[in-house]
């Protein structure tokens, strides 16, 4: 290919205006910039618009079309953007009808960013359709449950990337049929990340995440669970096992669940407030100590090999994280900035090893952001996977 690939990520940013996942989405967005493409960001996912101020859907628009020409501007795309107001009937808001046509024509790459979008015939003119998957283990059991819609949902795309980075090794249990899925990863704008020292002596591990979601799936008679609500109850006691503070900054409705999160010694903030602006969330993760987190049951039993963008954030600011085993540590080294677990006891190891030398993990947390997540390297396999 010559000159510069033109390239159209469809995305979920202005459906979720939340901080983190518009962090996300810049990472892939100025990420492919830095790599020479020329980026067009397109939001058609069929969803009303949400508005984050007022917290609810809304036939209105306005707030989704402000919110994403902000984030655009962030990454420099100026007016190269797209959104298809499913309240007004697609209409089109940034570039009009016309331009997103032209630019559909002349595209060399069609990247659906979490699979949010389904493919009408105007995406499919693109010759290289990639569809990009941060949360694995349902489409691969929907395929091998042989799910007519999920099969023709992914057979619109020509090529399928995955965060399952253990798919198919012999301790992974997701089915692996019909499609070839390739391995990725979260990439992440190092700059943007750099912290300027170490966190405050008093800073807690932290983490940001849903209490209680419902996207269950079964297959050959288990149900493996979505929300993570179940493995943090998992873990309530900790707090009373290890020598830092640990807060949980959770969109959360259930004041029960906040009760009792609050007796077993965990602080607590909502997660709304700290996610409608990206610098205050950013900032949240530099000023952390670290981040101590769960994963999905799905990813943890399935052994999918997934890890979290937000977590290769912290990474990225030089602050370890301790997370749920799902087998990532095929793909990432652990051990060192960045621990797997499974047991009460294996977290406590691992607090106790960072905070006995807190300066050397911090490092290595860096230096796998480095050699692992940084933008630039993982967003250029992906495109040389691609020919592009």
């Amino acid at each position: 290919m010559t000159g510069r690939p033109k390239l159209v990520v469809l995305g979920i940013a202005g459906r979720l205006p939340f901080a983190g996942v518009a962090w996300q989405t810049l990472q892939y967005l100025h990420g492919f910039q830095r790599r020479g493409c020329d980026v067009t960001y397109v939001e058609d996912t069929g969803a009303w618009p949400y508005d984050a101020e007022r917290n609810t859907v809304t036939d209105d628009p306005s707030y989704t079309v402000a919110y994403l020409s902000r984030l655009m501007a962030r990454c420099d795309l100026g007016d190269q953007w797209v959104f298809r107001a499913a309240s007004q009937g697609r209409r089109a808001y940034g570039l009009d009808e016309r331009q997103l046509h032209r630019i559909l024509d002349r595209a060399d790459v069609l990247l659906n960013l979490s699979g949010a979008t389904l493919l009408g015939e105007e995406y499919l003119r693109v010759p290289v359709r990639v569809y990009l998957e941060t949360d694995p283990v349902r489409s691969q059991i929907e395929v091998a449950k042989g799910d007519a819609a999920a099969i023709a949902f992914l057979d619109a795309h020509t090529h399928h990337f995955t965060y399952a980075e253990n798919l198919g090794a012999p301790d992974c249990g997701v089915p692996v049929e019909r499609f070839s899925w390739i391995p990725t990863r979260p990439p992440v704008i190092l700059d943007w990340w750099t912290t300027a020292g170490p966190p405050p002596d008093d800073a807690p591990f932290t983490t940001v995440a849903s209490w209680r979601q419902s996207n269950d799936i079964e297959w050959r008679g288990e149900v493996y669970r979505w929300s993570k609500h179940v493995e943090f109850l998992k873990f309530i006691d900790l707090p009373r096992r290890v020598p830092v503070p640990l807060e949980l900054t959770l969109a959360c409705g259930d004041p029960d669940a906040v009760r009792l999160l609050e007796a077993s010694g965990w602080r607590l903030r909502d997660a709304l407030a700290l996610s409608n602006d990206l610098d205050p969330y950013r900032a949240y993760v530099r000023l952390s100590q670290g981040e101590f987190t769960v994963a999905k049951d799905q990813n943890i039993r399935l052994r999918s090999g997934w890890f979290s963008d937000r977590s290769a954030c912290y990474l990225a600011a030089g602050r370890p994280v301790v997370t749920q085993d799902t087998g990532f540590g095929a793909a990432v080294p652990v051990g060192r900035g960045l621990f797997a677990f499974r047991t009460m006891d294996d977290i406590v190891e691992s607090v106790g090893r960072i905070t006995a030398d807190y300066g050397v993990h911090a490092r290595a947390a860096r230096a796998l952001a480095e050699e692992y997540f940084d933008a630039d390297r993982v967003l250029g396999q992906i495109l040389r996977q691609l020919g592009v």
